[in-house]
């Protein structure tokens, strides 16, 4: 087994899942588990400067440059630690499928959970190769552990083999990505990299320049309750309200019904009875303007529900959350080429697509540190039915290793 997966199957254990209604930094103190970890393995495997923040829960080590290199660009890279609140993280139980057949997978044989080809059709061109599951009852984590792994695993065996020549390279594990959080504390100067890389990615060869503009959405319905026998003209269901809001919304535009540039709104969750009901949305777009007015309609629809029903029934509340990086990222098309011609380099193809979703590196490059995002070999994020690939998360570290290499002498 290499270092990779080793760490991954270290990593994946650890219940890391964040909360998204915390409040505090990290969200959930468990995150500080794998934290304190990553900071033993970094001090054991030599690393510099390593620099853990107790409060917040970033950490950050440096691989010293070569000799000879010392004066070329420092190159990041930037993995987060925590794992998505939408499936639980806890009780993890990774195993391996080897050699895979192409055929559905049982992943729990008493609850019937199976990740089914007819779904997941994808799966299918990864006939032959070692793939890592779970039972079935939670998510895996490789969203983003397995990002973790790749960038330990790329550190440890560049201090082990210094005649591979490198400039001075930086890791940065941050927590509370997968509720928007990640950059919040993050420490730019502190890093001090000229550019870094997100491993924050999905199937082999993919590459992300881009991102959605993002938004975070609340509706929340003041109703009135009333005997149901008696509310003729007197009651307001906010329950109905709500879903009468969310009838007001264009129907396709719906994840359920986009793919590529296509952005929608999204109810996360809802809640509530007849005298109060909130709903969680997420906006997204990547063209700035389609965002803008996304989030225009999403205020319109309230005020007519409010002219309907009375002013302050509904509030509509829309918060900004990141950027698409794209633009910020224009002149430093270089990480791009010479990502793609890395994978080339390992026999894969590059796939250049814009994420649909957000990573550290959208705010991060408006922060200052342009951060364009790398895969990790995973799929299926977010959900109990994820898997990653053993040998696509070989190939990434080894893509993270000549990457550092390429930049081991003056741009």
């Amino acid at each position: 087994m290499t270092k990779t997966i080793w760490n991954f199957l270290q990593y994946a254990v650890i219940d890391t899942q964040s909360d998204e209604n915390s409040g505090v930094t990290p969200s959930t103190d468990k995150q500080h588990n794998l934290a304190k970890l990553l900071v033993r393995q970094l001090e054991e495997m030599g690393a510099d400067e390593i620099t853990y923040d107790k409060e917040c829960c970033y950490v950050y080590a440096s691989v010293p440059a070569s000799a000879g290199c010392e004066g070329v660009p420092v190159l990041g890279f930037i993995a987060h630690m925590d794992t998505s609140p939408a499936v639980t993280g806890a009780g993890v139980k990774p195993r391996i499928v080897e050699q895979y057949d192409g055929q559905d997978i049982v992943l729990n044989e008493e609850k019937n959970i199976v990740l089914r080809t007819a779904d997941f059709p994808e799966i299918k061109k990864l006939k032959g190769q070692d793939l890592i599951i779970t039972d079935g009852t939670t998510l895996l984590g490789a969203d983003d552990k397995a990002g973790v792994a790749e960038i330990m695993a790329m550190a440890e065996y560049l201090l082990t083999h210094p005649e591979i020549k490198h400039g001075k390279l930086r890791l940065g594990f941050t927590p509370d990505e997968e509720i928007g959080e990640g950059t919040d504390h993050f420490n730019v100067e502190l890093f001090g990299a000229d550019f870094a890389f997100t491993v924050d990615g999905g199937e082999l060869g993919e590459l992300e320049n881009e991102t959605f503009n993002a938004a975070g959405a609340k509706l929340i319905v003041h109703g009135r309750s009333v005997h149901p026998g008696s509310a003729k003209g007197k009651m307001i269901n906010a329950v109905l309200v709500a879903q009468e809001f969310q009838s007001l919304l264009p129907v396709f535009q719906n994840p359920m019904y986009t793919e590529g540039y296509e952005g929608f709104f999204h109810l996360d969750s809802i809640s509530g009875n007849v005298e109060k009901t909130t709903a969680e949305y997420i906006i997204r777009d990547h063209d700035k303007s389609l965002f803008e007015e996304k989030k225009a309609l999403f205020v319109k629809c309230a005020q007519f529900l409010n002219l309907k029903y009375g002013e302050g029934t509904v509030e509509a509340i829309v918060a900004d959350s990141y950027y698409n990086m794209k633009e910020v990222l224009a002149p430093y098309g270089h990480l791009m080429e010479n990502a793609a011609a890395a994978l080339k380099e390992l026999g894969a193809e590059p796939k250049v697509n814009p994420i649909r979703g957000g990573t550290d590196g959208a705010r991060l490059s408006y922060m200052g540190l342009p951060c364009p995002n790398l895969c990790t070999g995973g799929a299926n994020y977010h959900s109990r039915f994820e898997y990653a690939c053993v040998q696509s998360m070989e190939k990434v570290t080894e893509l993270l290793i000549k990457l550092a290499v390429k930049y081991g002498s003056p741009l």
